[in-house]
């Protein structure tokens, strides 16, 4: 062999090797994202179903207000509503 097929033959070894490595990297990080969203889940399942932060009836609410697309309604003319100190 001469110098030239050496070269390309360290070059594609260390490219592989490189490879593997970032592919390891990869199946790790997906793992770990699998992971937290399994946990991110099971979080927001107990606070919906055990009574915690969200319930459910305040949920639905929500959810059918923007589902109908409603306005909200002003009440009274827009005016401040309270004493009224005159300006001199």
């Amino acid at each position: 062999m001469d110098g030239v097929q050496k070269l390309l033959a360290v070059v594609i070894v260390s490219l592989t090797v490189l490879l593997i490595i970032v592919g390891v990297q990869v199946v790790m990080v997906i793992v770990d994202l699998r992971r937290a969203i399994k946990r991110l889940n099971s979080i927001l399942e107990d606070s919906i179903l055990g009574g915690g932060l969200i319930r459910p009836e305040k949920l639905t609410g929500i959810l059918e207000f923007f589902g109908k697309k409603r306005k909200l309604e002003k009440h009274g003319s827009g005016e401040m509503q309270g004493p009224r100190i005159p300006l001199e």
